[in-house]
């Protein structure tokens, strides 16, 4: 997927914290739990519930925030289309991460299984 650099270092430097609110009204609104949108999260980036709190109040950017996470080993297997694009077809290394999670927050507001949600593990 070829995105323009202004798009990628738009979403670098976007906040978690500001990103997160929305995560949380769209799981929820789908009758999910912000417990079960923090580990999808923590599968995806080894933060726990109480880091990602920790990053939130930081203000960490996606950047930030990625560069900080160990990035599963599964993570490969998330794939589909995301904001238009096939997540893993975006050449963009963090742009990716973030498409991945926002693919996960998708799946979960869905209804997908936890367990397809978190790719058999």
């Amino acid at each position: 997927m070829k995105k323009s650099n202004n798009t990628d270092e738009r979403i670098a430097k976007m906040i978690f914290g500001s990103v997160y609110p929305h995560y949380v009204n769209k799981v929820m609104k789908k009758g999910r739990t912000e417990a079960e949108l923090q580990q999808v999260i923590e599968w995806l980036t080894g933060h726990n519930a109480e880091k990602q709190q920790e990053l939130i109040d930081g203000k960490a950017t996606f950047e930030f925030f990625f560069n900080d996470a160990k990035l599963n080993s599964n993570a490969h297997l998330i794939t589909g289309v995301i904001c238009g694009y096939r997540v893993e077809d975006i050449e963009n290394p963090l742009t990716q991460k973030v498409r991945y999670l926002d693919k996960l927050v998708d799946e979960l507001a869905k209804g997908r299984k936890m367990e397809k949600i978190l790719r058999g593990t």
